[in-house]
Parts: C-alpha cells; structure tokens; sequence
C-alpha cells in the first residue's frame, strides 16, 4: 500500500511540476518586466535574462516530459526499455544546455544561484548519461535473458 501511496504522490508531483512549469515559462516576460521595477538587473538585462531564462525552461520542461514518459514504464512495471535509455540521454543533454544557459547568465551578473545551477545541472547531465549506459545494459540483458526464455 506505501508503494501505491509514493506512487501516487510522485505522479501528481511530476505532473504538478510539468504544467506549472508551462506556465512559468510562458509568463517570464511579464514576470521580468513586473520584477525589474523592484530589481534594476531584470530591467537592464530585460532581452537577455528572458532568452537565457526561456531557454533554460523549456529545456526543464523537455526533463520533465521525459521523466514522466520513463514514470509510466515504472508503473506499467517494466522500467528497462529501449526509449527510456533515450529519455536519460535526452535528459543529459537537457541537462547541458541548461547548465551552459547558467553560465551564459554569468556574463551578465555573477551570482553564486547561477554557479551552482551550473554546476547541479552539469552534474546531473553526467548522472543521467551514466545512468543511460546503465540503463542501456540492463535493456540488452533483459532482452537476451527474455530470447533464452
């Protein structure tokens, strides 16, 4: 019954996350244009910030999409498939352009927000490569231990 439970919840979390998250994104350009009249940095680097901030959206929200695709086959309860290795892979590089928009902030404003969101998303772009070659291995295995059945 716990399993159902944390099942449940991590569901409606990732679906939460994904639709929230479009309306996030969609929303920068006011939001920025509301918070530069508090912040002068969100006023002076307006066109920038939205760009690096879009882009670093939508690439969260293609995360989160794939997370989700990979959460229906641990429902279905049967996680090691081929398109689950894509989706890790597509994460990683998600997970790339993200850090490296991070980054690109820095040429703006250096904050210690965007070195470490630099950082956590290029560490979790290895995570989810590695964790695809992981991935990848236990597909092939399953599928010669499914032919030796």
């Amino acid at each position: 019954m716990s399993k159902n439970r944390l099942v449940r919840f991590t569901k409606i979390l990732l679906d939460l996350m994904f639709f929230t998250g479009i309306i996030v994104c969609i929303t920068v350009p006011f939001s920025f244009k509301f918070v530069g009249r508090f912040y002068s940095v969100f006023d002076d680097y307006y066109i920038p910030f939205c760009v690096i901030f879009m882009i670093a959206g939508v690439f969260a929200l293609v995360i989160l999409w794939e997370l989700r695709q990979m959460f229906g086959t641990v429902i279905k309860e049967d996680p090691f498939v081929k398109e689950n290795v894509t989706s890790l892979k597509r994460m990683g590089i998600c997970a790339f352009i993200i850090s490296v928009s991070m980054l690109a902030r820095l040429f703006f404003i250096i904050t210690p927000a965007a070195m470490v969101l630099a950082v956590v998303f290029l560490i979790a772009g290895l995570f989810s490569l590695v964790l695809s070659l992981v991935f990848e291995q236990a597909v092939t295995y399953k599928l010669e231990n499914d032919l030796t059945i």
